[in-house]
């Protein structure tokens, strides 16, 4: 395996359950790949904005755990946005297995350690 890669997870709140399963599975000795994850756990003060984009800058690519959730999520929305205007790539991972929502502009497979250990072996 090669270095780890820090990635930014862009979720909802509502999914922080499914975020903190992301950030589990990939601390697994077996599991296929590694990032250190540099998500929002804590809400910021009015410069949260500021925050963020700070951490996406330093990410060499944004997950976004997508879900029916993610259509109402005004933060998750920015931190999209933000990732595109920092020409970050970014993979959509979907948070539950009967939910396959869109997000336009956000390529999004299905989770398994397939999708996410090839999207991060690739930036």
């Amino acid at each position: 395996m090669s270095d780890k890669k820090v990635v930014f997870v862009a979720f909802s709140i509502e999914d922080e359950r499914q975020r903190d399963f992301l950030k589990g599975q990939s601390l697994h000795p077996r599991a296929p790949f590694e990032f250190v994850d540099m998500s929002v756990k804590e809400p910021y003060d009015s410069d949260w904005k500021q925050h963020v984009r700070t951490r996406i800058k330093r990410s060499h690519g944004v997950i976004v755990l997508v879900s029916k959730n993610s259509l109402s999520s005004s933060g998750q929305k920015w931190e999209i946005a933000c990732a595109k205007e920092e020409s970050r790539p970014i993979r959509g991972i979907w948070a539950y297995q009967g939910d396959r929502t869109q997000i336009d502009g956000v390529p999004t497979y299905a989770w398994s350690d397939v999708n996410i250990s090839s999207f991060i072996d690739s930036i």
